[in-house]
């Protein structure tokens, strides 16, 4: 059997059974550390599967940077430190300047310090990001309890219609496209949930796969039924009207659309804080399964071997 018969997360599953990895399953690790709970998490980017040649490479190290906070973020956990590997080809230096300019000004926005790494020769450009982060209380994607509201931060589905205008190569972009352009390339990790998320959330994760995919983790982790609602659905006018425009379902970017890297979590509908940009988008019940306008919701995001 290859791998890709089995996906990314059908792997996972795999290695957590035939080598009893026990803890595998949140996108961070948490250590106890004395009285400490340190966060341990990486995240790769390559080109040619994660960016394109043609992205700047000040926006490749921002995104980076980005992907590899959010999870820690998710957990509940204040980003501190980075270690970054360079998988490098016998390219021009202006492009690794490009790059760690990039880099730094993420660490800048974050308070994040970037305090080692690695660098090998390789024939494609890659980057792996380590990330280091400090919690009051871990939260997983396995705490959800019946009663709680499911949540999302933001907005969805921007970043995957930014991808589709960048692979258009139009010679002129309006400024809503140029918009969804952006975070695509740029996106920002949600550094403003950490108290929230840590103090609050019963069950948390980023949602960096598509939320149809990454809310599948979360119902089975925490062994219950999620029922959700299209129209609650957080939209930007933006994504609506380049959806107008294409004669295209703009739901259906909010459901399956990866790297946006906002937060889906669940607690206590009271628990709702009207200083941050969060949508109840449904209810965690009694059962199993995720539910979408009370059908079954088939998981339609990014899936490493498989996409």
């Amino acid at each position: 059997m290859k791998v890709s018969q089995l996906g990314e997360f059908g792997l996972i599953e795999y290695l957590k059974s035939r080598f009893s990895l026990e803890e595998v399953g949140d996108d961070t690790a948490c250590v106890k550390v004395g009285e400490s709970l340190l966060l341990l998490t990486c995240d790769t980017l390559l080109e040619g599967r994660h960016f394109l040649g043609s992205y700047p490479m000040s926006a490749v190290g921002w995104k980076g940077v980005s992907a590899c906070v959010s999870d820690l973020i998710a957990n509940g956990g204040k980003p501190l430190y980075l270690l970054i590997t360079l998988l490098l080809p016998d390219v021009e230096l202006k492009k690794v300047d490009e790059l760690y300019e990039g880099i730094t000004r993420a660490c800048e926005f974050y308070g994040v310090k970037l305090v080692g790494g690695n660098v090998v020769k390789s024939e494609r450009l890659g980057i792996d990001f380590f990330g280091v982060g400090l919690a009051e209380r871990f939260v997983g994607r396995g705490g959800a309890k019946v009663g709680d509201g499911i949540f999302v931060s933001g907005t969805l589905g921007d970043s995957l219609a930014g991808l589709e205008l960048i692979l258009m190569e139009k010679r002129h972009y309006e400024d809503f496209e140029l918009r969804l352009i952006e975070r695509h390339l740029r996106p920002t990790a949600r550094i403003d949930y950490v108290a929230h998320i840590s103090k609050y959330a019963n069950a948390s994760m980023d949602i960096s796969d598509g939320l149809s995919s990454d809310i599948q983790h979360m119902a089975k982790r925490s062994g219950l039924r999620f029922s959700i609602q299209k129209e609650k659905l957080p939209l930007s006018r933006e994504l609506l009207e380049y959806a107008k425009r294409h004669g295209k379902d703009p739901y259906s970017y909010a459901l399956r659309g990866g790297e946006d890297y906002q937060l889906l979590f669940t607690h206590p509908p009271s628990r709702l804080n009207p200083f941050l940009d969060m949508t109840q988008i449904g209810t965690v019940e009694e059962g199993e399964g995720v539910f979408l306008d009370g059908a079954p919701l088939e998981a339609q995001g990014f899936d490493h071997f498989k996409s």
